[in-house]
């Protein structure tokens, strides 16, 4: 579907979703306990509120085609996109840690990248060169960030390994999204999540949790954190995100998100102070990234005019 099916509505909408997620690092990193127990503790409060939500509007306020339960074979490719969102969560939240918020969101900028190539890979359908082109642009933002924060090389790469598994959810829920409820999707989804960082947790504790003591006993100030990335960035922003795709294209939708690193910078800088000041450089490749943003739609529109002439 065309980005340009979207409404004016829906594009403000989409931002003010954006910028909820670009906040989400900044909550990461007030929150004492370690990324994958951060992780763990999110999805099971989301979860858990979706699925009271969903029970509280059965009784003839949800539409019949959208049930809180669904059939193996529909719930199975849901639950499976949950270990998606899982491993992109944990080493979103790890890339901020071991790097700064910055540059984590700047690695997430790849995802329209990751896009252009998946899209076609999963749907079936030709690959765009003007897709193409917009990722490239912004690989070469990131390329600049990277070239004058090379320090944060790390935290970088775990940052676009997370884009790239951010891509690759989209891309499914866009199919998703033509078939089930939006809070339905998002209640599978973070089960499946939930259910995937459970059964990591032993795994992480033997192998990479220096003494093995995991950290389950989040503080008073970490749970209300943590509520907030559940039911705010998540129970919310996610299932608003997932209805939204029913309008918006899979890749111009995703090059919205890529603003993320934009509204994130600016409420880290204005919030943390002096740990997230940069190099002139890397604003000079978040800019980058920026104008490829903001000139996708009007390309695109060019393109299809030029295609129908």
């Amino acid at each position: 579907m065309p980005a340009s099916s979207a409404t004016l509505k829906d594009y403000l909408h989409l931002h003010f979703i954006v910028v909820l997620w670009g906040f989400t690092a900044i909550l990461g990193k007030y929150i004492t306990i370690p990324a994958v127990e951060l992780v763990f503790f999110r999805t099971l409060l989301a979860f858990g509120g979706l699925g009271a939500m969903l029970y509280a509007r059965r009784p003839g306020r949800v539409s019949r085609d959208a049930p809180p339960t669904l059939p193996l074979r529909e719930a199975g490719p849901l639950l499976a996109t949950g270990t998606l969102i899982a491993a992109h969560w944990i080493l979103f939240f790890a890339a901020a840690r071991v790097a700064n918020v910055s540059v984590c969101l700047a690695g997430m900028a790849t995802s329209s990248l990751w896009t252009s190539i998946l899209e076609p890979l999963v749907n079936g359908r030709r690959i765009r060169p003007l897709e193409i082109g917009i990722g490239l642009v912004v690989m070469a933002g990131l390329y600049l960030v990277f070239h004058f924060e090379f320090n944060h090389a790390l935290g970088g790469a775990m940052a676009v390994g997370s884009a790239m598994l951010a891509a690759m959810f989209s891309v499914l829920n866009g199919g998703f999204s033509r078939r089930h409820d939006a809070f339905v999707i998002t209640f599978y989804e973070m089960g499946g999540a939930f259910a995937a960082t459970a059964l990591f947790l032993p795994f992480y504790a033997a192998w990479l949790v220096p003494d093995g003591t995991l950290r389950l006993m989040p503080t008073i100030l970490d749970w209300l954190l943590i509520a907030g990335l559940a039911f705010a960035c998540t129970v919310y922003a996610y299932s608003a995100a997932v209805q939204l795709l029913r309008r918006f294209s899979v890749f111009a939708m995703n090059l919205i998100i890529n603003l993320e690193p934009v509204y994130g910078i600016g409420l880290a800088f204005l919030i943390l102070g002096e740990s997230e000041r940069m190099t002139t450089g890397f604003y000079l490749g978040t800019l980058v990234i920026l104008v490829a943003v903001l000139s996708y739609p009007v390309l695109d529109r060019l393109t299809a005019r030029t295609v129908v002439k």
